[in-house]
């Protein structure tokens, strides 16, 4: 009984991790959607890349975080927010990498957490109170 007490913990756990990861990054992703996402093609020019690829933002930002809400393919969906953090702290918050920002915190934790849940959700999976439930995708 307590291993079945404790596996419901953890699943709770991972729901809650879904749920405010999702929350976090959808909001990210409305305001690209209001606003666009031109600057970002801006930055994939600086560095050499297509300025189209700023419409992957919409996959990670939009798209990933509904699938988070409800667990479908929560492994993809976290693997597309990592990506998406990992590129964003790559091109635009590397400066930051090594410093403290005015309130005494690291100067890309929020960027940091995100994308850290994110691998978190890859490697355990949405959890049982997820639509699926088992396999590479969950």
């Amino acid at each position: 009984m307590a291993a079945t007490n404790e596996k419901r913990g953890i699943d709770a756990g991972l729901l809650l991790l879904r749920v405010a990861l999702a929350t976090i990054v959808l909001f990210h992703g409305v305001f690209k959607l209001t606003h666009g996402v031109g600057w970002i093609g801006d930055v994939l020019h600086s560095h050499g890349l297509p300025g189209f690829l700023a419409y992957g933002v919409y996959v990670a930002e939009v798209v990933a975080p509904v699938l988070l809400f409800v667990g479908l393919f929560t492994r993809l969906a976290a693997l597309a927010t990592a990506f998406d953090m990992f590129v964003a702290i790559a091109m635009v918050q590397h400066r930051q990498i090594f410093t403290v920002n005015e309130g005494g915190g690291w100067g890309i934790e929020i960027e940091a957490m995100i994308f850290l849940t994110s691998v978190v959700l890859v490697l355990t999976g949405g959890g049982r109170y997820a639509l699926t439930r088992s396999g590479a995708l969950s």
